[in-house]
């Protein structure tokens, strides 16, 4: 199976190396390395690596454990293969070929891209910040315009407000990155969960602005077909 695994490590040289032979030892064959942050002399690097279903991954959490400096902020399985980073324009021109199925294709390709396990586009109403409790009233789904295969019925949507993207956790662990459309209340969801005894990572501040980019661009290419999308989305909860 396939397992993202993410890095905290010093900055330094021989530290990627060190954990990269780690991982070899513990019988993980790493198929791509993404460095997130390179800040204050520390790195955060994703490694997507294929893991032997039968092997227990404490083996692999123990032999990074020990190397100095070195923490382990997350793993967790990975959909699919990892994409490089050319299939961002690649997917957006797929939303401009297809206008009509625009919002599904993004909303379907996201998760892919990101190592998450769903991800939804809902519509947020305007006296969502006023509501009382932590998101939905009781009893009221999310009002949702797509969302992808794997995604959760009836859907638990986080709060959201101020509409801005951001990474957020929910007291329960689950991760979620939020951007706003910015036409008709829409905003996406991308979600990653704890699976098999799995810790997944909090979205990074690059992920999300990856997100945040991709949602802009679809928004500019869709246009009006967000604001039908989020009309539909409203009256099928009325």
């Amino acid at each position: 199976m396939l397992l993202r695994v993410r890095v905290t490590l010093p900055d330094r040289p021989g530290a990627l190396g060190q954990v990269a032979r780690t991982l070899g030892v513990a019988g993980a064959d790493i198929v791509q390395v993404v460095v997130l942050e390179r800040l204050g002399g520390r790195a955060v690097d994703d490694f997507t690596v294929v893991w032997p279903g039968a092997s227990r991954v404490e083996r692999l959490l123990a032999g990074l454990a020990a190397i100095p400096g070195v923490q382990v902020d997350g793993v967790w399985k990975a959909i699919g293969a990892p994409v490089n980073g050319g299939y961002d324009a690649e997917l957006l021109a797929q939303v401009a070929a297809n206008p009509v199925d625009g919002l599904a294709t993004l909303v379907d390709a996201v998760p892919g891209l990101l190592a998450a396990d769903w991800a939804a586009a809902a519509v947020v109403p305007a006296d969502w910040a006023t509501r009382s409790g932590s998101g939905n009233p009781a009893g009221e789904p999310p009002r949702v315009a797509y969302a992808s295969w794997r995604a959760p019925s009836p859907l638990h949507l986080p709060e959201v407000t101020p509409l801005r993207a951001r990474p957020l956790t929910e007291p329960g662990g689950a991760r979620y990155a939020v951007a706003p459309f910015g036409r008709a209340g829409l905003v996406l969801v991308v979600a990653r969960t704890d699976e098999d005894d799995l810790t997944a990572a909090a979205f990074h501040i690059t992920e999300v602005d990856r997100v945040a980019q991709l949602v802009r661009a679809a928004a500019t290419i869709l246009g009006d077909r967000l604001d039908a999308a989020g009309v539909a989305a409203a009256a099928t909860h009325m």
